[in-house]
């Protein structure tokens, strides 16, 4: 089998570059132990769903890493729990700065990957045009300082606003909760009175 698959590249590609999600499992590995399904879904939940981990690449991966000595495996029932060996937090250590960048680019993902988000679909279309017009003003412009910082006040003008709306849905779902459990409430109650 071609080496660069079981060290990341392949399928996962698109993610991950060549031993890039060797070191990301060896990194979940040194946070807690786990299995490799536990894995597979511990990978992500870093990229908030934007990645779908694939048993075909996670599996001989955590098969690469334990025979390169890096995790041990140890039975918890029928399962195997992989644990980092001291070769293994070596090679944390050194990859470090190599880990954290991964770690970032899934949450940039994860970020992105909302996107795709069925409800996300009626303002995508309009998000983008506003996006596109605020480029073209300060590209026709020539990067005219003024212009940019007109423009940037009502990009973030608008986001005020979103938070604003963010908080005001927030509230409005939180007073609907509360109203139906005191009605849920005062009808057990009155059911309980007539029962008397």
């Amino acid at each position: 089998m071609n080496p660069r698959r079981l060290a990341g590249g392949g399928p996962t590609g698109r993610f991950f570059g060549p031993g890039e999600l060797r070191l990301a499992l060896l990194a979940l590995i040194a946070e807690q132990p786990g299995h490799g399904y536990e894995l597979m879904n511990r990978l992500e939940e870093r990229f908030a769903g934007a990645y779908k981990a694939s048993a075909g690449a996670v599996y001989p991966t955590l098969q690469l890493v334990e025979d390169e000595g890096l995790v041990e495996v140890q039975r918890d029932g029928g399962r195997k729990v992989f644990h980092l060996t001291a070769d293994g937090r070596e090679v944390v250590d050194a990859h470090q700065r190599d880990i954290d960048r991964i770690w970032a680019r899934a949450t940039a993902r994860g970020e992105w990957g909302l996107l795709r988000d069925p409800d996300a679909a009626e303002i995508v279309a309009p998000a983008l045009r506003l996006f596109k017009t605020a480029v073209g003003v300060i590209v026709r412009a020539h990067g005219d300082p003024v212009v940019v910082e007109r423009v940037r006040e009502v990009l973030d003008d608008a986001r005020r606003e979103l938070k604003e709306i963010k908080r005001d849905a927030k509230a409005r779902r939180r007073a609907v909760r509360h109203h139906h459990h005191r009605r849920h409430h005062h009808d057990h109650h009155h059911d309980r009175e007539r029962n008397e």
